[in-house]
């Protein structure tokens, strides 16, 4: 991963250096790098998921918002972790999107 600022001619100089030795079109690097960032990010967030659905015993959102319907899960200790929960699972979703976009 880079770690100064990239401006956008210096990261086309780098595409172009890094396409020419692959032995492939400077589009083909693109696309395999947004499906590899995109898969990273939705591994890291099903790490993120399978921690809180682990701790409490469920496999997603709507699974703990019925335990709390029925009693069985105390909201004031895990209201947080719903939330998170939540927001990771809409994530994966929308990360889902542009992995299906891009083909």
């Amino acid at each position: 991963m880079l770690t100064a600022p990239t401006t956008q001619k210096q990261a086309e100089v780098v595409l172009g250096k890094i396409a020419q030795e692959l032995h492939v079109p400077e589009r083909d690097v693109l696309y395999q790098a947004l499906r590899a960032l995109l898969q990273q990010y939705v591994r890291e967030i099903n790490t993120q998921i399978l921690e809180i659905t682990g701790r409490y015993g469920i496999s997603s959102v709507n699974e703990m918002a019925a335990r709390y319907q029925a009693g069985t899960l105390e909201e004031a200790d895990s209201w947080r972790d719903e939330q998170r929960l939540d927001h990771l699972e809409y994530k994966r979703e929308r990360l889902g999107e542009f992995l299906e976009a891009l083909g």
